[in-house]
């Protein structure tokens, strides 16, 4: 669950008059004069907000790393923006983070952003606070599928991108190499619709891993340009300051929101317009097809922002600046803060609709409530509701019997959600992802996401076979540069056909292979997929699983259990060798007679079981399967657990 204040921001308490390059000289000649702006409350001029983006495994993370080391900001440890557990433990941004930095008397507010699509609906919330983007690009990679995916919405928000071509330092990438990729991404540029302003984007180059950035190709700068300075003088030169007015009555739109133990709800947003202080009489506000609905009035109670990685509170802030308050109890996500006499709402962000749901319910498996402390419908939906509130890519629709259907971007997401409620003490039964459908004049749409996969020559065809049996359509093959022996294959396939896919993909290539993906559009349905998966074992019984009924069962399949796990009647054991499931006995046990002795078993030799991560299990169950999700354990089940419902249900599809 995400920490309280991990996105909060900050200023510092004594400023110095600055004069803007020329460039952006009028750009703000609306703001007030010095003297009528309250101590703490920045001049809009020296104000840059800057959004990082980039592809997964680009290097944005590293680079904001860089950044606030260079500003002085005491680094505790390596990816020090990603403040969540599981961001760490899997080396991915799962939530926009915020952060305030000082560059030559100017206050540079940074937003390090999810690269993965699965988090696009963070991306989308952000990238409204800020008018410059620092778009990353691996300069051996070029531009990827997502790299496409975020430089889209930052464009659509009128964001002036600058290009950091970054891990120029590896031996593969040469001058020649950097122009080409730079072609690449004007050409993105282009397509994405870029108006000639952002299409004159600055070039610069870097090795965020070795600290440093250029604005002219090198390998190796000299010692005291080895630094990022060139980085943060084209954001002071390249990003125009906000364009607001601190004269206008205090409004704010709401795009992030913590919830505290001691404060409550701490919402986060940028300042549209006039001066908030601590004590002042605000409300929140939302926007109805009916008209404004005034949700609440308080008081603000606290003003926050964050200064590197140390929390600091502040008396006032202005318009332009990014920061948090509490105060409110009601206000969330896409609502507007304002003065008590303001009665307009700001206009909320449009965020991408979810193109795949799953249903979350009460574990009523026969292992139920051993593990977890929450185990109640109640609980479960309390939870997820709490969750749609915090992150408005998620949609969260009550179902039947104690059971909802919980909407968003991708399996990933989705399997995010389901950990960190398994570490909070959470028991669910969860089903398998479906893909949502839309119907256009009559025709079946579904989600279609583009693909890119970079493989060793040998594992071509193998690749090329299963995406096609899931109804994948291969646009372009061709040789990744400066890669002897590697072959980079862009296409695409309909979102159904890739869930489950990743962890093949894993196995077929060795763990040598590279797979990317990005939501592209909605197009016409593809038809059925091929069979794609074999049977299943399906435990008859209950008890705990013995090494002598394995022994007989491992020449029927792969095994997921090992001697001494539970098992129950209904439960998934092992994949069958053979398209049907195949009801089997994990837990019988060795008879035992006066010439037998009970230690033979010692003896035997059994196989590693495969034993499946959440993810791999949430691409791996079928329509008639659930997941059993506990603090301990991840177990595959039959949606009914009595063989005879099992076989009148699959009489009755077959009728």
């Amino acid at each position: 669950m995400r920490g309280p204040f991990f996105r909060l921001l900050t200023t510092t308490a004594a400023l110095k008059p600055h004069t803007l390059p020329r460039a952006f000289s009028s750009a703000t000649a609306a703001a007030t004069a010095t003297s009528a702006r309250p101590a703490g409350a920045i001049d809009p001029s020296r104000l840059r907000n800057v959004a990082v983006i980039a592809h997964v495994d680009h290097g944005k993370t590293t680079l904001m790393d860089r950044l606030l080391r260079q500003c002085g900001a005491d680094i505790p440890h390596e990816r020090a923006m990603d403040s969540i557990s599981l961001e760490r433990e899997r080396g991915i941004t799962i939530a926009s983070k915020v952060t305030s930095i000082s560059w030559k008397e100017n206050e540079l507010n940074m937003v390090d952003t999810p690269g993965h699509a699965d988090f696009g609906g963070e991306v989308e919330l952000v990238v409204g606070m800020v008018e410059g983007a620092i778009l990353v690009v691996d300069a051996g990679e070029g531009p990827l599928a997502q790299t496409k995916f975020v430089l889209a919405k930052a464009l659509k928000y009128g964001l002036r991108p600058i290009l950091l071509l970054n891990k120029v330092d590896r031996p593969a990438v040469t001058e020649e190499r950097c122009d080409e990729v730079e072609s690449l991404v004007f050409d993105l540029f282009a397509n994405l619709g870029a108006s000639e302003e952002q299409l004159e984007f600055p070039v610069l180059y870097a090795s965020a891993k070795e600290g440093w950035a250029s604005s002219t190709y090198t390998k190796n700068p000299s010692e005291d340009s080895k630094n990022m300075s060139s980085l943060l003088d084209a954001i002071i030169g390249h990003v125009p300051p906000p364009n607001v007015n601190v004269d206008e009555p205090f409004q704010m739109l709401v795009s992030m929101m913590e919830r505290d133990s001691y404060l409550g709800r701490v919402l986060t947003g940028r300042i549209t317009s006039g001066v908030v202080r601590v004590g002042d009489r605000v409300h929140g506000l939302r926007g109805t097809d009916s008209g404004i609905v005034k949700m609440e009035e308080g008081k603000v109670v606290k003003l926050m922002k964050k200064k590197g990685t140390s929390m600091v509170s502040v008396e006032s802030a202005g318009a332009g600046d990014i920061v948090s308050m509490a105060g409110l109890s009601k206000p969330a996500i896409g609502h507007t803060v304002a003065n008590a006499e303001v009665m307009s709402a700001l206009p909320a962000v449009d965020l991408d609709p979810p193109t795949i749901s799953m249903n979350f319910g009460v574990n009523d498996s026969p292992l139920a409530g051993r593990d977890g402390d929450h185990l109640t419908g109640g609980k479960i939906g309390n939870r997820l509701m709490e969750e749609a509130e915090t992150n408005l890519a998620i949609n969260v629709i009550p179902s039947m019997s104690e059971t909802y259907e919980v909407q968003g971007r991708g399996e990933l997401q989705l399997g995010i959600l389901i950990e960190n409620m398994r570490r909070e003490g959470f028991e669910l039964s969860v089903s398998p992802p479906k893909v949502m459908y839309k119907m256009e004049k009559n025709n079946k749409l579904e989600p279609v996401e583009e693909v890119t996969i970079e493989v060793d020559e040998e594992h071509v065809g193998s690749v090329m076979e299963a995406l096609t049996h899931r109804r994948g359509v291969v646009l372009e093959v061709c040789p990744v540069a400066g890669h002897v022996g590697r072959t980079r294959l862009s296409l695409t396939c309909p979102s159904r056909g890739l869930v489950g896919y990743r962890s093949v993909f894993s196995s077929v290539t060795r763990g040598t292979g590279f797979m990317h993906r990005a939501f592209l559009t909605y197009e016409k349905y593809r038809g059925p997929l091929s069979n794609i998966r074999k049977g299943v074992l399906v435990s008859m019984a209950q008890g705990a699983v013995t090494a002598h009924a394995l022994m007989s069962l491992e020449a029927r399949g792969t095994l997921f259990v090992n001697p001494g796990m539970d098992a129950y009647d209904g439960m998934i054991v092992g994949e069958h060798s053979r398209d049907t499931d195949l009801d089997v006995n994990p837990v019988k046990t060795k008879e035992l007679n006066n010439i037998r002795s009970a230690g033979k078993d010692e003896n035997v030799k059994l196989s590693p079981p495969r034993l499946m991560s959440l993810e791999e299990a949430i691409g791996y169950v079928a329509p008639d399967e659930l997941i059993e999700v506990t603090p301990k354990a991840i177990r595959l089940r039959k949606k009914f657990l009595d063989a005879n419902k099992r076989r009148q249900m699959r009489n009755r599809s077959k009728d």
